[in-house]
C-alpha cells in the first residue's frame, strides 16, 4: 500500500481532541503529529471533520450461516463500513449453532472471504456442550456467549448446574443475554386472553426478568471471579448491579445498545415491530437512566445488538414478528443525535464505542489512534445533516426504523487496515477485514 497522510483534522482520541496529522503506512499509523509532511504520501484533506478510531461493535447478528435471507457476512459487513465501524463480534445464533469449534471455524472461514471490516465470533454455550466451550481459544476468540434468556434461536441455558460449571471452568469473557425464562413464561400465560400489540413487549419481557437474570449472573461472576460482560442492559433498576471505573480494571462489564439509548415505549405505537426487540425497550426513565450510567461508566461501552429480519417477517402480527433490528449502519449517526443535544461529548462517544471496548475484550493494537496501531479510521463531518431512507441501506433486509429521519452526522472516509475502504459512499468491493486477536 502507498502511504497516506491525513491532514488538518480534529483528531479525536484518548479522551482529547487537537488538531493534527495522521501518516498511514502499510495497515498501520506511522505518526500522529502536527505538520507532517511526506512528499511520498497521498493527501487527504480532513478540514472541519473528525479524525476517530473505528468503532468495535461487540454485539451483532450477520445471520450467516442459515439465515442469509435476512443478512450476510459480505452485506453487513458493508453496512458495518458505511457506518464507520471498523471491527465486529458476532454471536452464535446462526443455523447451524456455532456450538462446536468446528462450526465456529466454519464461521471464520466465511469472514475471511467475505468480511469488509475486521471481525471475532463468539463461541456458544448450551446445556450440553461444555466440552466444547472449554476448548476454545482464549488469544483467538472474543468471548462465550450465554443465553440466560431465550432470544431467536434455540441457545438457552437454564440448567443452573451447567451455569455454575461455565462460570466456574470459562478461563475468557463471559456475554450474557440476561433475561429469566420462568419469569417470561408466567407473563405470557398470565396475559394469554388480553389483546396483543407491541406495546406488551415490555410488559411480557418485563424489568423484573432481567433483573432477575442480570443478578444471578453477577453474583455467580462474583462467587468464582469469571470476567462477565452483561450485554444490552435495559432497566434502571439493573445498573445498581454494576460498579463505575475505568473498564480495563473491571471484572463484570455492561454493555448498553444504541436503541435503548435513543427509543423508549412512547415508540411501539408509531414504528410497531420495527422496534420489539430483546430485552425489549422501556420506558422513558430507564433510556434516561441507562444514558446516565453511560457517562458515569457504570456501562462501560455502547454497542447495536445489530439484528436484522426481512420486512415481511417483522409484518407478522405480535407476538408472530421476530424481535430484533437492524442499527449497524447509524450507530454512530444516532450517538451524534445525542452530541448535537447535548447529551455526551464527542471525546466519550469515542471512548465509549472505541477505546472501551477494544480494553474490555483486550482487543490487540486496536481501538485508538496510537503509533503502531492498525489504522482503523473514521473521517465524519459532525454537522453534515442526512435523510436516513430504507432505500440507502446496505441491509440485506433493506430497511431500517430510522427510514425517512433526519439526523447530522456523515461519515465520509474509513480505512481499514490502513486501507481507504469507504470513500463517500463508495465501498472497496476487493476489501477484506482481519481476525482479531485478544491478549490474554
Amino acid at each position: 500500500m502507498a502511504k497516506v497522510l491525513i491532514k488538518n483534522g480534529l483528531i479525536i482520541n484518548e479522551g482529547i481532541s487537537t488538531e493534527g496529522d495522521i501518516l498511514i503506512q502499510d495497515e498501520r499509523i506511522l505518526r500522529i503529529d502536527r505538520d507532517i509532511s511526506d512528499a511520498e504520501a497521498d493527501v487527504i484533506d480532513a478540514q472541519g471533520q473528525w479524525v476517530m478510531p473505528g468503532i468495535i461493535d461487540d454485539q451483532v447478528h450477520f445471520r450467516e450461516p442459515g439465515l442469509t435471507h435476512k443478512a450476510n457476512i459480505y452485506s453487513e459487513s458493508r453496512a458495518a463500513l458505511a457506518g464507520g465501524v471498523t471491527t465486529f463480534m458476532e454471536m452464535p445464533n446462526t443455523k447451524p449453532t456455532a456450538t462446536t469449534q468446528e462450526l465456529l471455524q466454519h464461521k471464520y472461514d466465511i469472514a475471511a472471504r467475505s468480511s469488509a471490516v475486521n471481525y471475532s465470533f463468539y463461541m456458544g454455550a448450551t446445556n450440553e456442550n461444555l466440552d466444547e466451550v472449554l476448548r476454545t481459544p482464549a488469544d483467538k476468540v472474543c468471548g462465550v456467549k450465554v443465553f440466560m434468556g431465550s432470544s431467536t434461536g434455540n441457545m438457552l441455558v437454564d440448567d443452573h448446574q451447567v451455569l455454575d460449571g461455565i462460570f466456574s471452568k470459562v478461563n475468557m469473557l463471559i456475554a450474557t443475554h440476561c433475561e429469566d425464562e420462568e419469569t417470561i413464561r408466567a407473563n405470557r400465560t398470565k396475559y394469554a386472553n388480553e389483546p396483543m400489540s407491541p406495546s406488551m413487549h415490555p410488559v411480557i419481557r418485563n424489568r423484573e426478568g432481567c433483573l432477575k437474570s442480570s443478578s444471578l449472573a453477577v453474583n455467580l461472576a462474583k462467587e468464582h471471579g469469571t470476567r462477565l460482560h452483561v450485554l444490552h442492559i435495559s432497566t434502571a433498576d439493573e445498573i445498581a448491579l454494576f460498579d463505575a471505573g475505568p473498564v480495563a480494571t473491571k471484572h463484570i462489564t455492561a454493555e448498553a445498545c444504541v436503541h435503548h439509548l435513543y427509543f423508549d415505549d412512547s415508540y411501539y405505537e408509531s414504528l410497531g415491530n420495527q422496534v420489539v426487540c430483546n430485552p425489549a425497550i422501556k420506558t422513558s426513565q430507564d433510556r434516561k437512566a441507562i444514558f446516565q450510567a453511560v457517562l458515569d461508566d457504570r456501562i462501560d461501552v455502547i454497542a447495536t445488538d445489530h439484528a436484522p429480519h426481512t420486512q415481511e417477517e417483522k409484518a407478522n402480527p405480535y407476538p408472530a414478528a421476530p424481535s430484533g433490528l437492524p442499527l449497524i449502519q447509524h450507530t454512530l449517526v444516532l450517538m451524534l443525535s445525542h452530541y448535537h443535544d447535548l447529551r455526551i461529548t464527542k471525546e466519550k462517544i469515542v471512548e465509549k464505542m472505541c477505546h472501551a471496548p477494544a480494553d474490555l475484550f483486550r482487543v490487540i493494537d486496536r481501538g485508538y489512534l496510537r503509533e503502531g496501531y492498525f489504522a482503523d479510521i473514521v473521517l465524519v463531518d459532525p454537522d453534515r445533516e442526512v435523510r436516513i431512507r430504507n432505500q440507502d441501506v446496505h441491509y440485506r433486509c433493506g430497511w431500517t426504523p430510522l427510514d425517512g429521519m433526519m439526523m447530522k452526522g456523515h461519515i465520509d472516509k474509513v480505512f481499514v487496515n490502513g486501507e481507504l475502504s469507504y470513500d463517500q459512499g463508495m465501498i472497496c468491493e476487493t476489501c477484506v477485514g482481519k481476525r482479531l486477536t485478544f491478549r490474554i
